[in-house]
């Protein structure tokens, strides 16, 4: 009898093996970035973690023994979840890992733009001492929140040590921790122009496809910042460029973009009043063990135990 199969995707530190190992003595675990260690070995798995391009020919056929998928990423936007929601696969994502590594880079991208550092920068490589026109200050401004999910609750959570006001939208509206105002996506309206700092913290749905283009900017402050580390399609680019060139918001730092990476032929790259990162806002020396010990292996013991992973099964019918 065949043992059954676990696959994962990616490389990991000894002791992470043999603790996923340890739990599952009696199948197979295959282990491994490089493809042609797994290669063989997805048609035949039961779970998958780790999606890669291109597994779906593999392991979303008829005869496929797969069972349940663990992403490495809190997004699933780029998975095939129709095919998936088809064929009853299990899936889960790596939601809750980023909280800290984000909230540190959406706060990076504040203190940047409001302290002047990426202007500082530029001129220390000039070798060109000037102020700058430096003047702002992010204590007792007021952030809007948009997805108060992990990434969202931690960054309010930091907000406060600045003496915001913080104002957050979720999908329920129901209040949270260290947020002082909650709205809903419909009352984007209302919360837009009070806000010093508007934060992307969303997931890409079709819910939240181009949810900010040029209405939602021009409701903002012209002194406003604003951050998108969720992801790039939530925003309309050329209205977003558009309004930064325009002086509708006064800046914007972004980790997302509609295409990926950004073509070098985008005027973000050369906008004074922008920092851009590449899609990097969740990395973090802790990745991979916080998916290992904080997610996999307690979503693994209820498997085997017979029951459904808990710990963020993905709705298909929200796309998170």
């Amino acid at each position: 009898m065949k043992k059954r199969k676990f696959v994962i995707t990616h490389n990991l530190p000894t002791d992470l093996h043999e603790k996923i190992s340890q739990i599952i003595p009696d199948w197979e675990l295959v282990v491994g970035k490089d493809k042609n260690v797994w290669q063989s070995h997805i048609h035949d798995a039961e779970v998958i973690a780790g999606w890669k391009r291109g597994l779906e020919e593999f392991c979303l056929v008829p005869d496929s023994k797969l069972k349940w998928v663990q992403t490495w990423s809190a997004g699933v936007d780029s998975l095939p979840l129709e095919k998936l929601q088809t064929r009853n696969i299990m899936l889960t994502s790596a939601n809750g890992v980023h909280a800290y590594p984000i909230s540190e880079t959406i706060f990076a991208l504040m203190l940047a733009l409001t302290r002047k550092i990426h202007t500082y920068v530029k001129n220390q490589q000039a070798k060109t001492w000037h102020h700058a026109n430096m003047k702002l200050e992010i204590h007792e401004k007021t952030i809007g929140i948009i997805g108060v999910g992990e990434i969202g609750k931690e960054t309010a959570k930091i907000a406060k040590a600045f003496g915001m006001k913080v104002l957050g939208v979720r999908h329920s509206g129901k209040p949270t921790d260290f947020v002082d105002e909650m709205y809903t996506t419909q009352q984007l309206p209302a919360l837009l122009p009070q806000c010093d700092f508007v934060v992307i913290t969303l997931p890409h749905t079709k819910e939240t496809h181009h949810l900010f283009g040029t209405e939602q900017f021009k409701l903002m402050k012209p002194t406003a910042f604003f951050i998108n580390i969720g992801r790039g399609e939530i925003v309309v680019e050329d209205e977003l460029i558009q309004a930064l060139q325009d002086g509708t918001i006064a800046g914007a730092g972004l980790d997302v973009f509609e295409t990926e990476p950004l073509p070098k032929e985008s005027p973000l790259w050369e906008m004074d009043n922008v920092i851009i990162t590449p899609h990097t806002s969740g990395s973090t020396e802790h990745y991979d063990r916080r998916v290992v010990e904080n997610i996999l292996i307690p979503n693994l013991k209820n498997y085997l135990n017979g029951l459904t992973p808990s710990i963020n099964l993905v709705d298909y019918t929200k796309g998170y």
